[in-house]
């Protein structure tokens, strides 16, 4: 999955006169949403640099890719890629003007020099951990191209950010994101991230509250806290003692404007009882839960170190619903890990249907070089991964609608976000993250108002304003 970062970025295009003395940087974001938001705080770093940021690669006197190496397909398409930007570059250096081009994020960090090798057009490689040190690897990469930093330094990055990526004002959108935590020590067999994350960090609570507390100035509703690990998080917090998620949480429900509270990602080891007690205690905490399980199987959860059982996933969710009754989950699978047996397979599929989800991230496996699983004997045929990948995601879409159909004739409170793309229709989001679109005014954005849901799309539910609906009926009855 690759997506362009959404921003209020300048609208220059191709051709476009540049102010003298202006330079441009463009930011490409593959994969996770924490990707989009190191995106952006590169972004402000280089425009503490003075560089403004613009919408196409076109414009930009530097480019970044923010790479994904969770899947071999996501790391290749940054390659190909390169490939459309080196054709941008050659044609920028014979109108006399130099564009520098970077590669970012966790591709960068697990493959370093080879980039350069492999594409000679790559003027920067520069892993996670050093994003704070930009811009000078930039002004390096300007004189000599084939900058690579991908060490992971000693001291905590979150606090050599400048101020604007500590604290964004610019924000964009009713909804954001604020990462807490970075890395993981968790070690599954299958992942790449703590090998380009690194180890668990957790960002000081007081960062964190400041950051939270100036995007709801800038009319921001709703934050998502992101971490690889989130409900790990163990920041320090202004007091010298060390904060848990559910006390982070507990505090941003606090900040003035601050509607709504999500965190992603979980791990299962890490659902402890105070967050659970969170779930119950906290209005502004969503009824929405990402708590990936990757397999049903008790045999290929051990295979992946996962270090949970079926029955402590099956424990985990009764408690949580026990504290919160409409809470609804989503969770990660991946099929065809080395070794999958036919009743493995079953396992995962039982599993899905005992719990319910209302999403569901699934993937075949894909075999990264350097984690212990691509070693395994036992990978399975392609064909075999491609039949029970279409098999779970057809149970979980079937899933997936029968949660969408169980809302129609609710009532449920809508975060109105932005116009729709009808005439008169407004865009925003319940409480279990669908999209619903509402035919509402659009003075409506940035509130919450009750919406009756009246049918549902593929991805998406269509309501009325629940006051639209009582005031007819108090005219019918006149």
């Amino acid at each position: 999955m690759s997506e362009t970062i959404p921003s209020p970025v300048d609208d220059m295009t191709e051709g476009a006169v540049r102010p003298a003395g202006q330079k441009t940087v463009f930011v490409k974001s593959y994969g996770c949403q924490m990707n989009v938001y190191d995106s952006q705080r590169m972004a402000d770093v280089m425009g503490a640099e003075g560089y403004r940021e613009v919408a196409t690669p076109e414009a930009a006197d530097l480019i970044l890719l923010n790479t994904c190496h969770i899947r071999e397909k996501a790391a290749e398409k940054v390659y190909s890629e390169l490939g459309r930007m080196r054709a941008l570059k050659e044609e920028a250096k014979a109108q006399g003007r130099q564009v520098l081009i970077g590669v970012a994020g966790c591709v960068a960090q697990a493959e370093g020099e080879e980039i350069v090798r492999r594409a000679r057009t790559v003027d920067l490689v520069v892993g996670p951990q050093s994003y704070h040190r930009l811009p000078d690897l930039v002004a390096r990469a300007g004189v000599t191209p084939g900058v690579v930093d991908t060490e992971f330094p000693v001291e905590d990055k979150f606090r050599h950010l400048p101020d604007a990526a500590q604290a964004r004002t610019r924000a964009r959108g009713i909804s954001a994101f604020v990462t807490v935590q970075e890395g993981c020590d968790k070690f599954c067999t299958f992942c790449v991230v703590p090998y380009t994350r690194g180890a668990e960090v957790s960002r000081p609570v007081g960062q964190v509250i400041a950051e939270v507390e100036k995007l709801a100035l800038a009319g921001v509703r709703e934050v998502s806290l992101l971490g690889q690990n989130v409900n790990a998080y163990h920041g320090e917090g202004p007091d010298g003692t060390e904060w848990s998620l559910p006390r982070l949480l507990r505090r941003l429900a606090e900040v003035p404007g601050i509607a709504r509270l999500r965190y992603t990602t979980s791990h299962p080891r890490e659902m402890t009882e105070d967050l659970i007690a969170a779930h119950r205690d906290l209005p502004a905490l969503m009824p929405y839960l990402h708590l990936p399980v990757q397999s049903g199987s008790d045999r290929v959860l051990a295979a992946m170190n996962r270090r949970h059982t079926r029955d402590d996933y099956f424990r985990i969710v009764d408690k949580v619903r026990a504290a919160r009754s409409d809470v609804v989950l989503s969770s990660d699978f991946i099929v065809g890990f080395p070794g999958e047996t036919d009743a493995d397979f079953a396992d995962t599929m039982d599993l899905i249907r005992q719990v319910g989800f209302a999403a569901a991230y699934s993937f075949k496996y894909s075999a990264r070089p350097g984690t212990p699983a691509a070693g395994i004997e036992g990978h399975l045929p392609e064909t075999v991964m491609t039949e029970r990948l279409h098999a779970l995601q057809a149970l979980v879409t079937a899933q997936q609608r029968a949660f969408q159909d169980s809302l129609v004739g609710q009532v449920i409170d809508v975060l109105f976000e932005k116009p729709g793309r009808n005439p008169g229709q407004m865009v925003g989001r319940s409480p279990y993250l669908s999209p619903v679109q509402v035919i509402a005014p659009s003075s409506l954005a940035g509130t919450i108002a009750a919406v009756r849901i009246i049918g549902t799309q593929t991805n998406s539910l269509n309501g009325v304003l629940e006051h639209a609906l009582h005031m007819n009926a108090v005219q019918a009855a006149e």
